[in-house]
């Protein structure tokens, strides 16, 4: 039975970096064990050790290694024993086994089940001591670590595979532990303990069975191992007849196959590969049909094949193995050959637009063949191209289809195209290439774009158009191209770097064009009102003329647009008014102030004594105050929409 739970390690309180290890302690052993002393009072701990929860300040993951399950063989004695105990780790850590002395632990008949177990270090099981020696015979090796089992060889552990190996000479229960310590890049992390039991019997004698190779169809000549090579040659018998027998009564016997030094195609068994022999009914000796493939080939090596025949006798099965040599060569076969009717003028030279077909044949005397398409540095798909085929006879007939586009315009002016005929006779790609070069012949020239545009200022970059409310502005603007490319004008309210900047809809502007192939005409038309000046920036309409093409070369004008302001004089402020009714210089006013322009307005006039108190306010630009009645110093502010200010002093004289 199998029982698992999922535990989670806290990282800020399991914070030991040596690692932590899980124990579990129970008594008692199996009374029948042979080999451990008091087997029915020995305690047993299960061990494994794991890594710590967070390494170089790093979440640390690791999976436990998966072991060998529990063993449940049994052995002969004096016969060999093996067992794979090589497990699987799903980090791909690397995995090393060895031997150990099966843990005691704690534990003991009075409490044989410990709610927890205690911590390490565990103490080992005492080995029996070796029985008395046979007068005149040399005293057996103690058990250890190292010689668990008794035996000829004694148990052993292969270090890197777990392949766990032993000759037992004696009956019994035997105890054994096996260690699988886990490494990651050379630096051991965990290992895990496991105890296994194998009971040791005497068995009956197992007699390994024999095999003869027999290369004649009919015969009984038998092959020689190291002496005898076969040669499969085409048109020769590529079968062997193989003769299988047991000495052992009610045997059942299984042939199979090893290849020594290659890989690949395997020969098979034509007949049955398995029987029983020495049984009621049964044949004392078995035949099987052993046949090489046609199309082996050895390429003038000789190729090293094991036939084996194994029984089931216990406690392992015996076998009996004839290494045959052999050399294989594959029929003929004829290479495959294909043409085109893209030639003979090559290579081809199109332009954008053209149409390109042409035909590609295949073909093949022995094998069905193929067609295959590619391009010399470039997919062939990402074109357009296109390659149908199909199958007439022992031909196979294409149809390359190519539109050819801008897609193929690049700085490289030529496109090979390669076409492959393959086959694959006793699975090996012979293949045929035909390269069909083609030239895209495309130049461009640059379109031109004229207009009635002012020039530019000295000193400024693009020309500066300024008109005042109320005007119209029109430009015309002409583009021609040489090579008759379709021609689009289009015109954008941009900023100074020539970025997106307004729509020229919200500026009283649009732009009418009529385009074509080879000539483009637009008008240009700016309607001066607020709808410009109420942006409160630099107008830049940038024209752009594009070619239609697969490389164009697009031309561009621009020019700065200006609501001219009516508040070019210099502002004048008055301080001094003589409010005596003399007719002169009887109020205050400011009628010099910048006017009203569209959303820039006069927002009001303040006017304080020299205690801060406010005296008159007017949200008219045409105000009049004519003094307090009494003579002194006053000030004023002056304030716009658009954020201005003015200040001043005003003497009041009476």
């Amino acid at each position: 039975m199998l029982y698992s739970k999922t535990i989670t390690l806290a990282a800020n309180t399991y914070d030991s970096p040596q690692g932590y290890y899980v124990a579990v302690e129970r008594c008692c052993r199996n009374s029948s064990i042979s080999n451990i002393v008091s087997p029915n009072s020995a305690a047993q701990t299960f061990y494994l050790e794991f890594p710590a929860v967070v390494r170089r300040g790093q979440p640390f993951v690791d999976s436990t290694p998966r072991i060998a399950p529990p063993l449940a063989d049994y052995a002969c004695i004096n016969e060999l024993f093996y067992y794979d105990f090589g497990g699987q780790d799903a980090d791909g850590d690397s995995l090393v086994y060895d031997l150990v002395t099966p843990l005691n632990g704690h534990s003991d008949s009075n409490e044989p089940k410990p709610t927890a177990a205690d911590p390490g270090p565990y103490p080992p099981i005492t080995w029996l001591p070796p029985a008395p020696a046979t007068p005149g015979a040399p005293a057996p090796p103690p058990l250890s670590t190292l010689n668990q089992i008794p035996g000829a060889p004694t148990l052993s552990i292969a270090r890197a595979t777990g392949r766990l190996t032993v000759r037992p000479t004696s009956q019994g229960l035997f105890v054994f532990g096996v260690r699988c310590s886990e490494y990651r890049k050379g630096e051991k992390i965990g290992e895990a303990r496991r105890d296994f039991q194998l009971m040791v019997l005497t068995c009956p004698t197992n007699t390994k069975p024999n095999l003869a190779v027999l290369p004649a169809p009919t015969g009984n000549v038998r092959y020689r191992p190291g002496r005898d090579t076969l040669r499969l040659a085409p048109g020769t018998n590529h079968c062997v007849r193989l003769r299988f027998t047991d000495p052992d009564p009610n045997s059942r016997l299984t042939l199979s196959l090893s290849p020594v030094n290659f890989s690949g195609v395997m020969p098979n068994f034509t007949t049955a590969s398995s029987g029983a022999v020495r049984m009621a009914g049964a044949p004392d000796t078995l035949t099987a049909t052993l046949c090489f493939p046609e199309c082996m080939n050895t390429a003038g090596r000789v190729f090293l094949l094991d036939v084996v025949v194994g029984d089931d006798g216990c406690s392992l099965p015996k076998r009996d193995t004839v290494r045959v040599a052999f050399v294989a060569v594959p029929p003929p076969n004829s290479a495959p050959t294909i043409a085109t009717t893209a030639g003979p003028a090559l290579p081809l030279r199109v332009r954008v637009g053209d149409l390109v077909s042409f035909e590609v044949n295949g073909a093949d005397l022995d094998d069905p063949v193929r067609l295959e398409m590619a391009g010399k540095g470039f997919s062939p798909a990402d074109l357009g191209a296109t390659l149908s085929q199909g199958t007439v006879g022992n031909q196979q007939r294409g149809r390359f289809t190519w539109r050819v586009d801008c897609r193929s315009v690049s700085s490289d002016s030529v496109r090979t195209f390669e076409f492959t005929a393959a086959t694959s006779p006793c699975s090996t790609r012979e293949a045929v290439t035909v390269s069909v070069p083609v030239i895209i012949q495309y130049a461009n020239r640059a379109p031109a774009l004229l207009s009635d545009l002012p020039p530019p200022r000295p000193g400024e970059a693009i020309p500066v158009v300024e008109l005042p409310l109320g005007r119209v502005f029109t430009a015309t603007f002409t583009g021609t191209d040489p090579d008759r490319d379709g021609l689009m004008l289009t015109a954008t309210g941009t900023t100074e770097d020539g970025k997106e900047g307004f729509d020229l809809t919200t500026a009283g502007m649009r732009f009418d064009t009529r385009n074509g192939s080879g000539v483009a005409n637009g008008t240009f038309t700016w309607d001066v009102s607020c709808l410009a000046a109420n942006l409160h920036r630099s107008l830049v309409v940038t024209f752009r003329l594009i070619d239609a093409t697969c490389t164009p070369l697009p031309q561009f004008q621009r020019v700065r647009l200006q609501v001219k302001s009516p508040d070019s004089l210099a502002v004048k402020l008055y301080n001094v008014i003589t409010p005596n009714r003399d007719g002169l210089n009887d109020e205050f006013k400011l009628p010099d102030l910048p006017p009203n322009f569209c959303d820039v307005q006069f927002t009001n006039i303040k006017i304080f004594s020299r205690w801060g108190q406010q005296v008159f306010e007017s949200p008219n630009r045409d105000f009049r105050w004519p003094g307090q009645g009494t003579g002194g110093l006053y000030y004023y502010y002056v304030t716009y929409t658009d954020g201005r200010k003015y200040r001043g002093w005003l003497e009041v004289r009476p």
